[in-house]
């Protein structure tokens, strides 16, 4: 029952970080310059899960890899912008990052509702853990 714990705490600790990179996609969704002042849309970050199994130490899941969504970036006329592009076929367009609000809530919603359910089998194996000692005792 031990391991069952530790099966479901280490997809906590996946849903955990998913959800941090969905915050990040959304805080970012109008992000159109990088920290260094460069003028380079912020790119959606995705996270791929993986089995523990290769670790050797049991079932379970972790975070494989937080990458970068390849897909373009959305063009919006905004010739006030400072970021606007000056010249070229898209002068006057602004390049904002390749982020969908709606999707990333209806992703953050499945990462919550996949954390609950972990937070339920982890109280009904305590619970079990709990009776099993009370019947040894």
């Amino acid at each position: 029952m031990i391991r069952a714990l530790d099966i479901t705490s280490s997809a906590l600790v996946a849903q955990r970080t998913r959800l941090n990179v969905l915050a990040g996609n959304i805080a970012n969704a109008f992000t159109t310059g990088q920290e260094d002042g460069t003028i380079q849309p912020y790119r959606r970050r995705c996270v791929t899960f993986a089995p523990d199994q290769a670790s050797g130490e049991g079932p379970g899941v972790h975070v494989s890899e937080i990458w970068e969504h390849p897909s373009e970036f959305k063009l919006r006329y905004d010739p006030g912008h400072p970021h606007a592009i000056k010249d070229g076929p898209n002068a006057g367009y602004v390049q904002y990052p390749n982020v969908n609000i709606t999707m990333e809530y209806v992703d953050a919603m499945e990462a919550a509702r996949a954390y609950e359910a972990n937070i339920a089998v982890m109280n009904v194996t305590k619970a079990m853990v709990q009776q099993s000692i009370q019947l040894f005792a």
